[in-house]
C-alpha cells in the first residue's frame, strides 16, 4: 500500500485562515458599535453585557430572531452584501419595538460553503454599522464555513436581538380599545419580505437583471437600488412616544403585510383601514400587476408602503402625529379601532 496523501482541512472546503481574516476586518466595526453596557472585546466565547450600566436593571428582557431572507439572493447578483446586515439588524429592532423594548445589544451567524473575506466582513460591517447607528451594540457572533452545506457562493445571515422594557412600558395588546386610531409610518420599500414573489416577476417573467431601470419606476433607478433599499428602523422617532406612554399598541408589518400584522395585537377588537389614506408606491404597484395578484393576496404578500402601524388614543393623535413628521417620518392616518374579532375590514 503506498504512502497516503495529506487531507488538510481547506482542501475538505474549511478555510481557517479565511475566518481569521474576516475577524480581522471586522473587529473595529464591531467594537465601533459597543455601549457601556459592553463587557469584555471581540473574540470571547460568550459576549457579557451589564444591564445597570445602560439603566435596564430590573426591566423584562424581550428577545427576538430573524434572517434576511431571499433579499440575499438580490444582495449576491448585485454584488452589495453590507446593506442585507443593516436590513437584518434593523428589522430585529422593529420586533422588539413593538413590545415597548430598547435594544440592548445583538449577535449575527453568517453560513456559508466556502468563506469569502470580502463578503462576510461586509455583511458584518452591515450589521456593525447598523447597531452603532441604532445605540445597541453587536455583542458577538458566529461565521460557520459548511462546504457540502451550502453551494460554492451561497450563504445565510441571520441574527439574534435583547432588548428591555421597564414593565409599566410594555406594550402587551392590553391597552387596546375601540375608537383608538390608526397612525401608520411609510416603508422604506419591501422591506425584507415578499422577495421570493418580486424576484420571480422581475428576473424571470420580465427578464430584467439588478443593472437595469425600468420605466415603471421613474427610469432613474437600478433594479437593485429599487430592491436593496434598507429595511427601515423606527426606533428613534418612536420610542419618545413609548416613553411618554403615548402609544397603546405596535404592529410591524413584514410578512403577511397589514392583514396578518395586525391582528397579532388587536385582541377583540377590528382595525377599519381606509386604502385611500397612503399612495402605493410605484415598486409595490409595478410588482402587483405584474404579478397579476389580487388586492387582498397583495397586502398580504407586501407591505404595500406601510412598515409600522400605532395604535393611539384620540386625544394623543395630534400630539404623535407631529412629532413624527418633526422626526421626519412620512404619517398616514389610516383608520379606527372598534369592537370585533380581531380581523383588517376595509373602509374603501
Amino acid at each position: 500500500m503506498g504512502e497516503k496523501t495529506p487531507i488538510h482541512y481547506k482542501d475538505a472546503g474549511v478555510n481557517i485562515d479565511a475566518q481569521d481574516e474576516t475577524l480581522a476586518r471586522s473587529k473595529q466595526a464591531i467594537r465601533e458599535s459597543f455601549t457601556p453596557g459592553v463587557m469584555g472585546d471581540v473574540g470571547s466565547f460568550g459576549g457579557l453585557f451589564d444591564l445597570a450600566k445602560v439603566g435596564s436593571e430590573g426591566d423584562i428582557l424581550v428577545a427576538s430572531a430573524d434572517g434576511v431572507g431571499t433579499k440575499l439572493e438580490v444582495a449576491k447578483m448585485a454584488g452589495i452584501h453590507h446593506t442585507v446586515g443593516r436590513d437584518l439588524v434593523q428589522h430585529c429592532i422593529n420586533d422588539i419595538l413593538v413590545q415597548g423594548a430598547k435594544p440592548l445589544f445583538f449577535m449575527d451567524y453568517v453560513g456559508t460553503g466556502a468563506l469569502d473575506p470580502n463578503v462576510v466582513s461586509d455583511l458584518i460591517r452591515g450589521c456593525a454599522e447598523a447597531c452603532r447607528d441604532n445605540g445597541l451594540a453587536l455583542l458577538g457572533g458566529e461565521t460557520a464555513e459548511m462546504p457540502g452545506l451550502y453551494a460554492k457562493g451561497d450563504f445565510d445571515l441571520v441574527g439574534f436581538i435583547v432588548g428591555s422594557v421597564p414593565r409599566k412600558q410594555l406594550l402587551d395588546g392590553s391597552r387596546v380599545r375601540a375608537g383608538q386610531k390608526l397612525i401608520g409610518l411609510a416603508s422604506d420599500g419591501l422591506h425584507t419580505n415578499g422577495y421570493s414573489l418580486a424576484r420571480k416577476v422581475i428576473f424571470e417573467r420580465l427578464g430584467l437583471t439588478v443593472h437595469d431601470k425600468p420605466e415603471a419606476l421613474g427610469g432613474e433607478i437600478t433594479v437593485a437600488e429599487a430592491l436593496l433599499a434598507p429595511h427601515r428602523s423606527y426606533l428613534n422617532p418612536v420610542m419618545p412616544l413609548l416613553e411618554e406612554s403615548k402609544v397603546a399598541a405596535l404592529a410591524h408589518i413584514t410578512g403577511g403585510g397589514l392583514l396578518d400584522n395586525l391582528p397579532r395585537v388587536l385582541g377583540d377588537h377590528d382595525a377599519f383601514i381606509d386604502k385611500d389614506s397612503w399612495v402605493t408606491p410605484p415598486l409595490f404597484q409595478w410588482l402587483c400587476d405584474e404579478a397579476c395578484i389580487d388586492d387582498a393576496e397583495s397586502h398580504r404578500v407586501f407591505n404595500m408602503g406601510v412598515g409600522l402601524v400605532l395604535l393611539v388614543d384620540d386625544e394623543h393623535v395630534e400630539h404623535v402625529t407631529q412629532h413624527l413628521k418633526d422626526a421626519g417620518e412620512t404619517v398616514f392616518a389610516l383608520g379606527e379601532v372598534r369592537e370585533g374579532t380581531g380581523k383588517v375590514e376595509w373602509l374603501a
